[in-house]
């Protein structure tokens, strides 16, 4: 119709809808483009003026490009065609996404491959060799996608530190043991964004060391690398992966369980914040707010009261939120539910660290959830990135599922705007992991807290090892422990000691006479090594022992110039359990200690001491220094 002539793109700006009119007929153009309208309002699209303006244009320049104005006949190739020469650009890219699912919808074409949106430029490596062995790698490893990202964004790291540095070992094959203790070694060494394709986002973190877990993540990545091509004999054995490249022991020393938990009166305003969220706080567009209301009120108290991981929150499933009352099921409105005090149960789909299971969560969640279920509009089924399952996403709008950044970028600045919070604290950037972290600790050190069994159940852990790493014992709750152990009171007892400061004053006590008196509760002991005597806890009543029914007793309680203290003395594991089990373990201490010499000289035996004798009452409350007097305990 045009001769031939296809270079639209060339002309700059001009109305794509007026040509397609003109050469296709108004009617068959606006009928398609309705079609495609249609489709999209149904999956939630808002197709105002902005949408209603793009949609038209770009439909009408694919209509052009494939000189056809029939929807059946855009085929997945014109698609590709159009991303790879370049011939839309910025938002428009967007609205090419959304037609091309429309049109898949329609099932006149396949749906978009991910990463074919505006931001779907790949990372490349310094070597070719390697990269191409990344690639190989990426596409034959069976990890999650976002895993195998990660992994490959690693190697090619390590593709251009080769470029750089051992441009001979390009080929992984010629690897050695060697190569990778260079490796090792250069890493150690390394500073944030050395050998990196961009350096945008670094700010301030720009040229200082890598931190040791950026440090064991990219070892463990190369470590995978090798072990797999390896396992599918794609490369000799010429070194073990997992001896060769361990992580070195001054890298794994400064790994370990260090939750970086919310300080409680920043979560509090954050709490406050998600639960008062109004439509007014949503940032907005030209075409007004991006998503729903209920969404975003959903997806944030999801993120406030479900300890989840920010992955897992937006994998959670249409219908997710049960109902329980005493163990059976409930079905109804939620306001209903809440006045029958049921339980609100959340189905947490297969995950990181385990299958899929149940958990309580706090009924305002559910009541989110489900105001947003009863909103949102029927989405086509999607891929489940780490099943495989066709499932419903409960956070989909527009044929998308909203993405696992939504939370770090623009719930979490939100709130702190809304909160007056800053974003940021001692620890770091106030992220989406924070939270699990932050609600682990706090459930750990509630009044009536979670043993750690139960916290494990709670997050969906596999083993209690991983859950020390979230759940952080606060200073208060260990304080308040350790108060409760009575470390000092089990190892050390207080007894009260009369000294007599007339012996002591008239010289008496340098002769020999008796200046300090332990009471024993039925008696004093004058011995002036109490604290040395082996039946101290038991008391054998030798010669140094004072009956307080005694005349010499009364007449020491009757002395006015008598000072009182307190004196500590440690206990022995014997005595200790003498005290702590009661007369089982008195009556072994005894039978131990039956020949035993007084410091008198006599053994109990000799002595005559029965079977069973009176422990010595203890006094459990150490006194303060003015208590004690100018000297102070023995």
């Amino acid at each position: 119709m045009l001769g031939g002539f296809n270079e639209f793109h060339r002309l700059g700006s001009f109305q794509r809808l007026t040509l397609a009119w003109r050469i296709f007929g108004r009617d068959r153009v606006n009928g398609e483009v309705a079609r495609l309208r249609t489709v999209l309002a149904a999956w939630g699209y808002r197709l105002g003026r902005d949408e209603d303006t793009l949609l038209p244009m770009v439909a009408c320049q694919l209509f052009l490009l494939n000189r056809s104005p029939h929807l059946e006949d855009l085929d997945t190739a014109l698609f590709d065609r159009v991303r790879r020469d370049g011939l839309l650009e910025g938002s428009r890219l967007n609205t090419l996404h959304a037609v091309q699912r429309a049109v898949a919808e329609l099932g006149f074409c396949e749906p978009p491959r991910p990463g074919t949106g505006r931001h779907s430029a790949r990372a490349s490596g310094g070597a070719r060799i390697w990269e191409q062995w990344a690639d190989r790698w990426y596409a034959t490893s069976t990890l999650t996608p976002r895993v195998r990202g990660g992994v490959r964004s690693n190697l090619l790291k390590v593709g251009r530190w080769i470029a750089a540095e051992q441009p001979d070992v390009a080929d992984p094959a010629d690897w050695t043991r060697q190569t990778c203790a260079s490796w090792i070694a250069a890493l150690d060494r390394m500073k944030v964004g050395d050998y990196v394709q961009r350096t945008i986002g670094l700010g301030d973190r720009l040229g200082k060391p890598l931190e040791a877990p950026s440090k064991a993540g990219q070892i463990t990545a190369l470590r995978t690398f090798f072990r797999d091509c390896q396992e599918w004999e794609w490369l000799p054995r010429r070194f073990d992966p997992v001896r060769a490249l361990a992580i070195p022991r001054s890298i794994t020393a400064l790994l370990g369980p260090d939750p970086r938990v919310i300080a409680d009166e920043v979560w509090a305003k954050l709490l406050w914040a998600g639960l008062n969220l109004e439509a007014a706080d949503l940032p907005q567009t030209r075409s007004g707010h991006f998503y729903p209301f209920e969404l975003v009120r959903a997806v944030t108290l999801t993120w406030l009261f479900s300890g989840q991981r920010s992955n897992e929150i937006a994998r959670l499933r249409v219908g997710c939120i049960r109902w329980q009352h005493d163990g059976t099921p409930i079905a109804g409105d939620s306001q209903q539910v809440l006045a029958r005090d049921a339980v609100c149960l959340l189905d947490v789909p297969t995950h990181k660290t385990g299958t899929a299971f149940t958990k309580p969560v706090d009924p305002i969640l559910g009541q989110a959830v489900d105001a947003w279920q009863a909103a949102r509009p029927d989405q086509p089924k999607f891929t489940d990135r780490r099943t495989g399952e066709l499932v419903d996403p409960l956070f989909a709008v527009r044929a998308r599922r909203v993405s696992t950044s939504y939370i770090n970028n623009t719930v979490i600045p939100m709130l702190c705007r809304k909160a007056g919070v800053p974003a940021a604290d001692v620890r770091g950037n106030i992220t989406s992991h924070r939270a699990r972290s932050t609600i682990a600790s706090q459930l750990y050190n509630a009044k009536e807290p979670m043993t750690l069994f139960e916290l494990q159940a709670w997050l969906g852990h596999r083993s209690p090892q991983s859950t020390q790493y979230y759940a952080k014992i606060t200073p208060n709750t260990l304080s308040k422990a350790y108060s409760e152990a009575g470390y000092f009171e089990r190892n050390v007892r207080t007894i009260e000691v009369l000294v007599d400061r007339d012996a002591v004053a008239s010289g008496a006590a340098a002769a020999g006479e008796p200046w300090q008196h332990y009471d024993l509760g039925h008696g004093y002991c004058s011995y002036t090594f109490f604290e040395q005597c082996q039946h101290r806890m038991a008391c054998a009543r030798c010669d140094f022992y004072t009956p307080k029914a005694s005349s010499k007793g009364q007449l020491l309680e009757a002395k006015e110039n008598l000072q009182k203290m307190l004196v500590a003395i440690p206990l022995t594991d014997d005595e200790r359990a003498a005290v702590d089990d009661g007369r089982a373990a008195l009556d072994q201490l005894l039978e131990r200690l039956a020949d035993a010499p007084t410091p008198a000289g006599p053994t109990p035996r000799q002595i005559g001491v029965p079977a069973t004798a009176t422990l010595l009452p203890i006094v459990n409350v150490t006194a303060s220094p003015r208590e004690r007097g100018p000297g102070g305990p023995c």
